[in-house]
């Protein structure tokens, strides 16, 4: 069985030197060589890179969603890329096995467009939010689901070109959701795969100083874009229900409260409500487009 050829995208900001050499490393000791390895520095310099890896440097931050976009036109440019694997720049790839068990999952499944990985920190914990499906009571179960974990996926090139890649505009928050919501509804499956792991540091979201604001615009965003039109208020309701109950501090509220306006006030891209059919499979998978 032929391995499909995989690139590989890793956006830095350029804080992080230590940790992208160390993941660097862990790439280049993968069993299944990468066809490219394209880094990103996102509004800053790049470290010097190891021999084979092409960087790429921007003079402004174009977000995770601008970031991505540009590693992926890099890779179609380099060509001989099936799958893309996205990683978070302070990750690190503890298996050297994990882009062929990657490639054999593609292999075996031609409609497998989204695989996601399981991060997990030193200690080998996953946080509740890194786990893709309701239901997280064990990291370890995997299956088919309805999203996918930014800081450690793959993406079938074949998938992209029919749905396009990753939403500008958003910048940073939900973008993966956006982009497994178009997966999808063009038929393709989503797959938790925990035994593929990033070991990733303990982190909060919140660390972000835009979080709070990106995350409500965000989320409007993608109700307007991508929800039937009976399904987006019961959606933002639930979602603003959880933001109260889940209490953030004032900053955090106002800030919330005015992503949510910015949401509802500016143009989002062009609206392609999910078909009901998708909105069915994606409740049969355990997460209906209400939560």
């Amino acid at each position: 069985m032929r391995h499909l050829r995989v690139g590989v995208a890793i956006l830095t900001m350029g804080n992080r030197p230590a940790e992208l050499r160390a993941l660097l490393d862990s790439v280049a000791k993968q069993d299944l060589r990468p066809a490219h390895i394209v880094v990103i520095g996102n509004g800053s310099p790049l470290p010097p890179l190891p021999h084979g890896a092409v960087g790429v440097e921007l003079s402004e931050n174009l977000g995770v969603s601008g970031g991505r976009n540009v590693a992926l036109d890099e890779l179609r440019k380099l060509g001989d890329v099936d799958v893309v694997v996205d990683l978070d720049d302070d990750g690190l790839l503890i298996s050297p096995d994990v882009f062929s068990r990657l490639a054999e999952l593609h292999t075996r499944d031609p409609e497998l467009g989204i695989v996601s990985f399981r991060i997990a920190d030193e200690r080998g914990r996953t946080q509740r939010r890194h786990i893709p499906r309701l239901r997280a009571g064990d990291p370890a179960r995997g299956g088919l689901v309805t999203t996918f974990l930014g800081g450690g996926h793959s993406l079938s090139v074949p998938m992209l070109d029919r749905i396009g890649g990753w939403p500008d505009d958003f910048f940073y928050a939900h973008e993966e959701t956006d982009l497994a919501w178009r997966a999808l509804d063009d038929g393709w499956h989503i797959r938790y795969a925990p035994e593929l792991v990033l070991q990733h540091p303990y982190t909060s979201p919140t660390r972000h100083a835009v979080y709070h604001r990106m995350v409500a615009r965000n989320r409007v965003w993608l109700a307007k874009r991508h929800l039937p039109a009976v399904l987006v208020p019961l959606y933002l309701g639930v979602w603003a229900a959880l933001t109260a109950v889940r209490s953030p501090s004032v900053p955090g509220l106002r800030a919330w409260a005015a992503g949510f306006a910015e949401g509802v006030r500016t143009p989002c891209g062009r609206r392609r409500p999910l078909r009901w059919r998708t909105v069915w499979r994606m409740t049969r998978l355990g997460r209906p487009p209400v939560i």
